[in-house]
């Protein structure tokens, strides 16, 4: 049973402790389905409890031994699909559909996503950001343009993953099939991008600051400063 059926069913068991054990006045209130409703009524009504009774229902196909299984294959490969997962089980006497599979995964809290991307920062990395931000904490900013860059992979790697709670990070390495987006902002507002795709040098980067002098210029008059 998945921890939403629960709730349903908790809710369902206040109301009808409180009195209210109309289906529909029931399906108004919380909004679960009026086949779900009256199935834990009748089970009230019949038994005076909302539990399921063991034994009843169909039998799962996938018991704690394959359950065992499948949680291993995952923490192999967390990348792999519900087709091989299918396959895997099936080498092992039991034979289930992906749709299965997929559903028992969701069951006991597994989801699919692609990884969350971060940066390859060390430990000295943050210590020294955080220390910069301290120094400059009270500095006036009015007059004070920062520029940065960013890179936009051409060939992004899109492999999902299993997990279970917080969706999985991904380091990035430095990848050079990319196109370059460098900018500018202030305390007023941004400026225009500038994009490129050659290595970044400093002669490259005068280059740009001087082709956009015009414009920074507009923003912060004479007294600017990087």
């Amino acid at each position: 049973m998945t921890s939403r059926q629960e709730t349903n069913r908790q809710a369902i068991l206040q109301l009808w402790n409180r009195g209210i054990q109309n289906a529909r006045e029931i399906h108004n209130r919380t909004g679960i389905s009026l086949t779900t409703v009256y199935d834990n009524l009748t089970k009230l009504q019949q038994s005076g409890t909302i539990q399921r009774i063991e034994g009843s229902g169909r039998p799962k196909k996938i018991d704690a031994n394959a359950s065992r299984a499948l949680a291993q294959f995952v923490r192999r490969d967390s990348s792999v699909s519900t087709r091989t997962l299918s396959t895997r089980l099936s080498l092992t006497g039991l034979d289930v559909s992906y749709r299965t599979v997929g559903r028992h995964l969701a069951d006991i809290g597994y989801q699919k996503d692609l990884p969350r991307a971060t940066l390859m920062l060390t430990v000295d990395h943050k210590r020294k950001r955080v220390e910069w931000a301290q120094n400059h904490l009270n500095d006036d900013w009015d007059n004070t343009l920062f520029t940065d860059e960013t890179a936009f992979q051409l060939f992004r790697n899109t492999v999902e993953r299993w997990h279970k709670g917080q969706r999985p990070i991904r380091p990035m390495l430095k990848d050079r099939t990319k196109i370059f987006a460098w900018g500018r902002f202030c305390i007023k507002e941004k400026t225009s991008l500038y994009y490129f795709s050659k290595i970044m040098n400093a002669e490259f980067y005068v280059n740009i600051l001087r082709s956009h002098l015009p414009e920074i210029e507009d923003l912060l008059g004479d007294e600017w400063h990087f």
